[in-house]
């Protein structure tokens, strides 16, 4: 038995109805074990912090995600899906610190201890763990989190130490200093890809600086954006096949070198013989001149080589003197240079006076305590207190914040333990080819073009809460032993029974080098969080302890940002222990911003709680707009309430009305429908055909679309097909399907369509697929009614019901009807008055596909009379626009001569390029190229229309849609009036009906009362006559219902046609 659809129930709590079903039948668990035996698909989810609640951009992740992982399912395979959670690292102490007002290490270290600190860490990294399995079940995503794998448990930190010696064997790790990018916030160096995650717009000094240089008459004038680094100077470096010159500054009468095209930036721009150049040299002739330290500081330095002019390639002259202050403890280009010009060694001292919170040390007595950025002012007044500072700027640039702390990050140099990245680019680039990306363009720009500037990986952080690095020293450090597993630890220290390896349960734990019998203890760095998330592929399963073997991810997505974090690091990992790239596939998806195109911020409230617009609109509705947006193929978009709305009324609405239609229709014809697919596919009716073409069209799209991984072109064709079946199919088959003749076969055709179609849907909208589902199952035979649809396999697409021509047909004339729809539209005809005739301007072939279709078009417009022109000429007129965009880097001048010679071309030949454009477009062939003006363009260069010229718009009006041409008569007769009263007297029948209380399988009789002598009177007097009849659809009786007659609502309905009330009274008959 089959139960009417509630069309007055909200989404949302037919959602949560289903929720709770799945939860009856143990859904996923159940959906599980059916696929026990299958082809396993290998999904790998990208691992969240809990320390916050979920947002859209981890609801659109999720979702793509759960969309594939369903899909795969649906063609037939197992689909493991695990949840993992990302529990260690800087976010997670921050939010502790913040917690406990930490502003030092030195709290942790000596006066709160790091235990405690730990342990406040692991207490807090799950709080928000119910809020996120509450929202992802809410969004209808199918995953395990009762098994779900935390970076803090004791089996991942083992396969993370594990994947660590493996380097460790390969030499593919050594400790080095570098300069890298410090979060005092956090107080730990961040990796290069973190340090590009959140760039801001800064304003900072940009100045000038005289170095005295001894026995001379010149001084030298060097540039730099960083005051503060100025008392750690070593050396400057210049061009050496640039110009420079020494020149006197006319006003003090002073000498200087500098560049030579840079000295006009060291006076306004109006300024007029300010300056003379004395002498021009190369830069390498500046090398070797000695200079006298601003800073007294580290002047023993001098010994090493510095003070002294050095040469460095990566000099500009685009900004600054050309002469360039280097400090080697704070920046990159600077370290490389004094380590080439033997300044500084790899493994020697260096000039870094900064503590952990980027404050001056006692190195630097006069700024002792200063934090450095703080410094720049006071270095500032002391240059210019002593003659030194030349001129000062401000610039406003781009610079680097930590992503969790929000503070700049400062440049230093930090001992550090480093993965080798550089010397196996090649390896990363190779691996990477052989991906999938969506889009692809990801891949092959922002991708690889990261990875072909990789640098060596700074794995280590100088904090507590995360994986401890595995490696054991002597007090001199003068050698290492790495640790690859708890038993290789136990056994070597003899310390039994360890069952947590965070550091503050290891530290205390040291043993003697198998080599040397020096006692070792643990270095104090703990991993860095990425490299953790980065060896997931290996960690969640606990290879090799398990037994398990690493495999490679089918099918992996997150958010564009991974590729300098998550797909980065696993590629690293992954290829470096001799795998392939551990995905085949991923999706990146793009930004989500808030409506008014700003980041969605809790602060500014500019967003709406996404679990209020799912009570509100449906997770089914958020899924599809999402799914559908530009940020599935990486691009960022703005997420719209009113969107979300458009989707309810646009797709689900309709989808919900052609299942309430089909289930209304079975129960009017005695409510035992079976499936029947043979009476379905054997039906000679034109639209059951199309209909069922459209179909099995619509399931090779998606399962063509679905193999790329390109959902954002799968979700629209779907969409235009509920619009195509509750908008055609359905409207045209309407009364067909309640009292034709052949109304079972339109019956079982509208089964097959609405069960392919819930099937295909399923993994996009799986709430109403399953709502859908369990309305249409009782017409399956029951060894088919499965508790679910997600456990049924998708449809495969029955290629001999495609037929082209017929859907060609059925688009023809649906352009023919739109274009009535438009005329009654735009002349303000009342929909129920018929239109005397529409005329179709079309070729012979063109009549020949719409002839039969002659009775749709006429009742669906409403119209009298359909005539076909095959003298397309008549009212037909050809333009030709070229593409300036297309055709005017490859024409250049010639284009005006092409687009003059485009209006010159005769009617026939414009008709033969159209048909042929035409044609091309529907086999998916290339544009058709023609020759104008001694140039061959084709149809995408040139765009040909057509419009309707030669109408007497008194009397008729029309348009252009797709292939038609068609214009109506607008004329008005008696007969017309007639039919349009006969029509508003149906509908005031229909409305009581409504009213009443009546339902589709009463029946009824029919009294109508009408006071007065009008046209509703006349009407009805004569409604047996033919074109009254016809357009009454049902007999009538005039009068009052008779004595005893049980009446429908035990009342009458009353309602005006025009200014005549008319009386209806229903009747049980």
């Amino acid at each position: 038995m089959f139960s009417p659809v509630d069309e007055k129930k909200q989404l949302a709590n037919i959602e949560k109805e289903i929720l709770t079903y799945w939860d009856e039948i143990d859904a996923f668990k159940t959906s599980n074990k059916l696929a026990e035996g299958r082809p396993e698909y290998i999904f790998y989810d990208g691992p969240p912090f809990a320390t916050g609640t979920p947002h859209y951009g981890h609801i659109l992740a999720g979702t793509i995600k759960d969309v594939v992982t369903r899909y795969a399912y649906q063609t037939g395979h197992s689909v493991p899906r695990r949840f993992g959670w990302d529990t260690h690292g800087v976010p997670v102490e921050h939010e502790v610190d913040k917690m406990l007002n930490i502003k030092d290490k030195t709290v942790i270290e000596k006066e709160m201890g790091i235990g405690v600190y730990n342990e406040k860490c692991r207490s807090i990294v799950m709080k928000h763990q119910q809020d996120w399995e509450r929202v992802v079940r809410r969004c209808g995503r199918w995953i395990d989190f009762v098994n779900s794998y935390k970076s803090m448990d004791v089996t991942f930190m083992e396969s993370v130490w594990w994947v660590f010696k493996q380097l460790w064997e390969q030499d593919n790790v050594y400790c080095g200093v570098k300069v890298m990018p410090y979060s005092y916030g956090c107080g730990t160096p961040l990796s290069n890809f973190e340090a590009g995650l959140d760039y801001r717009s800064v304003s900072d000094p940009a100045i000038y600086i005289a170095f005295k240089v001894p026995g001379k008459d010149f001084e030298v004038i060097a540039w730099t954006t960083t005051p503060w680094t100025l008392p750690s100077n070593l050396i400057l470096v210049v061009n050496p096949k640039m110009k420079y010159a020494k020149f006197v500054d006319n006003a003090t009468g002073k000498k200087y070198i500098t560049m030579k095209c840079r000295i006009p930036s060291l006076y306004p721009p109006k300024a007029k013989d300010a300056f003379k150049i004395l002498e021009e040299m190369d830069g390498q002739d500046l090398v070797g001149i000695e200079y006298e330290p601003l800073f007294p500081y580290f002047a023993n330095w001098k010994e090493h080589g510095a003070f002294k002019i050095y040469t460095a390639d990566y000099v500009t002259d685009d900004s600054g003197s050309g002469i360039v202050h280097t400090a080697p403890g704070f920046g990159e280009d600077d370290y490389g240079a004094c380590l080439k010009h033997g300044i500084i060694t790899r493994d020697g001292e260096i000039v870094c006076p900064i503590d952990d919170n980027c404050c001056f040390t006692e190195e630097v007595p006069d700024y002792k305590g200063v934090f450095v950025k703080d410094a720049d002012a006071q270095i500032m007044d002391r240059l210019k207190k002593e003659g030194r500072l030349i001129k000062k700027e401000t610039i406003k640039h781009e610079y680097p914040y930590c992503w969790r702390s929000g503070t700049p990050l400062i440049y230093r140099c930090i001992p550090s333990w480093f993965v080798r990245i550089e010397k196996h680019r090649e390896l990363l680039i190779e691996n990477t080819n052989n991906t999938h990306w969506v889009p692809n363009s990801i891949r092959d720009g922002r991708f690889i073009e990261w990875l072909k500037n990789a640098r060596d990986w700074a794995i280590s952080r100088n904090r507590y809460w995360g994986t401890p690095i595995p490696i054991w020293t002597d007090d001199a450090k003068s050698e290492f032993y790495c640790i690859g597993s708890i038993k290789e630890l136990e056994e070597l220290s003899g310390v039994t029974g360890i069952k947590d390896i965070h550091c503050h349960f290891i530290d205390q734990i040291t043993f003697k080098s198998p080599k040397t019998g020096n006692v070792l203890h643990r270095i104090p760095e703990v991993f860095d969080c990425w490299f953790e998330s980065g060896s997931m592929p290996f960690s969640q399963f606990h290879i090799p302890f398990s037994g398990m073997e690493w495999r490679q991810a089918d099918f992996i997505a997150e958010g564009l940002d991974q590729t300098r974090g998550w797909f980065y690091t696993m590629t690293i990992l992954s290829s470096l222990l001799g795998h392939p790239s551990p995905f085949k596939n991923v999706i990146v998806n793009g930004l989500i911003m808030a409506a008014d195109g700003k980041k969605m911020s809790k602060k500014e409230k500019n967003y709406t709680d996404p679990e209020l617009i799912m009570d509100r609109f449906g997770a089914d509705a958020v899924r599809l707009y999402l799914t559908n947006s530009p940020a599935c193929h990486a691009d960022p978009f703005s997420f719209k309430d009113d969107d979300v709305a458009m989707i309810v009324r646009q797709t689900m609405l309709p989808w919900m009305n052609s299942i309430k239609f089909w289930v209304e229709q079975v129960i009017r014809h005695g409510n035992n429908f079976k499936r029947n697919t043979e009476l379905a596919y054997s039906s000679e009716n034109i639209l059951d055909k199309w209909i069922l073409s459209k179909i099995n069209r619509l399931i090779q799209h998606v399962h063509r679309e679905m193999g790329l991984y390109q959902l954002y072109n799968v979700l629209p064709e779907l969409v235009k097909f509920i619009d195509q079946l509750n908008n055609w199919y359905v409207r045209l088959n309407r009364d067909r399907l309640k009292k034709g003749k052949d109304a079972e076969t339109g019956i079982a055709v509208l089964f097959e369509v609405l069960l392919q179609l819930s099937l295909l849907m399923a993994p996009f909208a799986p709430f109403f697929a399953e709502y859908a589902y369990q309305h249409l199952k009782p017409a399956l035979p029951e060894s088919e009614q499965l508790q679910s649809i997600h456990f049924v396999m998708l449809p495969s697409a029955d290629e001999k019901h495609i037929d082209s021509v017929i859907e060609r047909r059925v688009e023809l004339m649906q352009s023919a009807i739109l274009i009535a729809r438009l005329v009654r539209d735009k002349k303000k005809i009342p929909v129920r008055r018929p239109m005397k005739a529409i005329t179709i301007v079309c070729s012979p072939e063109v009549k020949e596909m719409v002839h039969d279709l002659t009775n749709y078009i006429t009742k669906e417009c409403n119209i009298l009379e359909i005539d076909y022109e095959t003298d397309e000429k008549k009212y037909v007129q050809f333009s030709a626009v070229p593409d300036g965009r297309l055709l005017g880097k490859r024409l250049g001048k010639q284009l005006k001569e092409v687009r003059e010679a485009l209006t010159k071309i005769p009617f026939e030949k414009m008709a033969e390029i159209y048909d042929k454009a035409i044609h091309a477009k529907q086999n998916g062939q290339p544009a058709p190229e023609f020759e104008v003006a001694g140039v061959t363009v084709n149809t995408d260069e040139v765009d040909v229309t057509r419009s309707l010229v030669g109408l007497d718009e008194n009397k008729f009006f029309g348009g252009v849609d797709g292939e038609v041409v068609a214009f109506v008569d607008i004329s008005v007769s008696k007969e017309i009036e007639e039919m349009n009263v006969a029509r508003e007297i149906r509908a005031r029948v229909q409305a009581a009906r409504k009213a009443l209380g009546c339902v589709p399988t009463d029946k009824v009789k029919i009294y109508i009362e009408v006071q007065g002598e009008n046209d509703v009177t006349a009407v009805l007097a004569r409604r047996e006559e033919q074109h009254i009849k016809t357009n009454l659809e049902f007999p009538i009786n005039l009068g009052k219902s008779a004595a005893g007659e049980e009446m429908f609502g035990g009342k009458t309905y009353e309602d005006k046609i025009g200014d005549v009330v008319v009386t209806v009274t229903l009747v049980k008959a």
